[in-house]
């Protein structure tokens, strides 16, 4: 199979040749521009990335509610195991990093006052209970 380019005389761009003048000397016009050296355009976009990322970073109200409940109860959660393991006597090593990545979490506020009150307790009831087992 051949493949040919086209030879079509409707592709043709018209010129911008300089025009001559009746001296013979070649001048070429200074008021244009030849398009090889105008770089590459732009493209426009509307918002662009940084418009999406500012969008990213927006937390609405019941979406921060709703990670800092979630990081209540994983504090929580750690809590409870840290209890069992002592009345058990078999206290795990991973139960101390768990209560250590929860107290981490725990800094970040939701928003609300008294949300953030209660994770302001639940991460105080973490720090006494990792510095209690950090001195064993």
């Amino acid at each position: 199979m051949r493949i040919q380019g086209s030879t079509g005389t409707g592709m043709a761009a018209p010129s911008s040749a300089p025009t001559r003048r009746g001296s013979g000397t070649f001048s070429v016009n200074e008021h244009t521009e030849s398009s090889a050296t105008k770089g590459p355009s732009a493209v426009r976009t509307f918002g662009g990335i940084d418009a999406l990322i500012a969008l990213q970073g927006v937390d609405d109200p019941l979406e921060r509610r709703r990670q800092g409940v979630k990081r209540g109860r994983l504090a929580l959660d750690a809590l409870d195991e840290l209890k069992i393991g002592l009345l058990g006597g078999t206290l795990a090593p991973a139960t101390l990093n768990k209560l250590r990545s929860a107290a981490a979490f725990l800094k970040d506020g939701s928003g609300e006052v008294g949300l953030d009150g209660v994770l302001d307790e639940i991460e105080l009831r973490v720090e006494v209970e990792i510095a209690k087992l950090s001195t064993r």
